[in-house]
């Protein structure tokens, strides 16, 4: 039997027997089936960006710690075994008849549910058919033709003469290059204090503009900024991809209260706030701020003082302070 590809190695089974998790208990946190982790671990499930985020928060670890560096001990065989069930694949057909299946699914206008639903097979188990990660066992051919209208025969003919016009090449291709990506390291993405390629970096990258780091906690004096990626959350749909977008946890009491404790305020580290702007005031230069530096920051009420000169305002008791930075606060989102 063909073998499942990988298509997320990672280093989630050494992050958790490190600390001593349990599979068992890594399932139930998540979520997620005994099966499903395993397959995880084994990095021949994907991962959407919710799920990846999850596991990295509850094995406290940062998201580019998920994923395989090049300078990883166990990289070399990662590599092997992908080249391996690759080419193992290849050479079954499935990736013919899987491309055939959907050319006919997509001339036929099915969706993915649709097709599986006609077929009654799991839309997991259908998806794996025509991305050619499994076998199609003889009692489900002619099912999967029944679905389209056609005979199991007459399935067959009209797969050979899509491969032999040359039709399911580009589908292949795709197919095999999304496998392939993982082989291949590729530079890290930009801020990240990653010295090495990465595998999977494009799944990474996609990742990582779905999320926003948590750059600031509320300590007793206001908050306490740090330039890291260790704690990260989901972005809103308008800061998704958007770069020097961070968010802090306020300190309720030097805000006046109106800011409540569960809530995550966004800022933007490129938008200058003007008088009348909520902001985040830095002592430190954000700029020139190293990933382990920590700064104290607040959140003011941006003002204008008779000269001219702009300045932040907080209460509890009521001060006016100044930064090396001042972003301004473009969200306001409750946990």
């Amino acid at each position: 039997m063909a073998q499942e590809e990988i298509i997320f190695p990672n280093n989630i089974r050494n992050i958790r027997t490190a600390k001593g998790m349990k599979m068992t208990e890594l399932a139930r946190r998540s979520n997620l089936s005994l099966s499903a982790v395993s397959k995880i671990e084994k990095g021949v499930r994907r991962l959407n960006q919710k799920q990846i985020l999850n596991i990295c928060n509850i094995l406290g670890c940062k998201l580019s710690d998920i994923f395989i560096h090049e300078s990883d001990a166990g990289a070399q065989k990662w590599q092997t075994e992908i080249k391996r069930r690759l080419n193992d694949n290849e050479g079954g057909g499935l990736k013919i008849f899987g491309a055939g299946l959907r050319k006919i699914r997509q001339k036929s206008e099915k969706t993915i549910a649709d097709a599986a639903a006609a077929a009654k097979m799991t839309l997991s188990v259908y998806h794996k058919i025509e991305v050619g990660q499994r076998e199609v066992y003889e009692n489900e051919i002619d099912v999967l033709a029944n679905a389209f209208g056609y005979t199991a025969s007459q399935m067959f003919d009209e797969i050979a003469k899509l491969y032999s016009s040359g039709e399911l090449t580009k589908q292949i291709n795709k197919v095999t290059a999304r496998v392939k990506s993982v082989l291949e390291p590729v530079n890290p993405v930009s801020g990240l204090n990653v010295s090495d390629g990465l595998y999977g970096a494009q799944l990474y990258d996609s990742a990582r503009k779905k999320l926003v780091p948590v750059f600031g906690t509320p300590n007793a004096k206001g908050i306490k900024l740090k330039k890291s990626d260790e704690t990260m959350i989901a972005a809103p749909a308008e800061m998704e991809g958007r770069s020097g977008i961070y968010a802090i946890v306020p300190n309720s009491k030097r805000v006046g209260g109106f800011i409540p404790e569960s809530a995550y305020v966004f800022a933007d580290s490129g938008l200058t706030p003007k008088p009348g702007d909520l902001a985040v005031c830095i002592t430190s230069d954000f700029a020139k701020m190293a990933s382990d530096e920590t700064s104290d920051a607040q959140i003011v009420l941006v003002k204008k003082d008779s000269h001219g000169k702009i300045y932040g305002h907080i209460s509890n008791p009521d001060e006016k302070i100044s930064g090396a930075s001042m972003h301004k606060v473009v969200m306001i989102v409750m946990q």
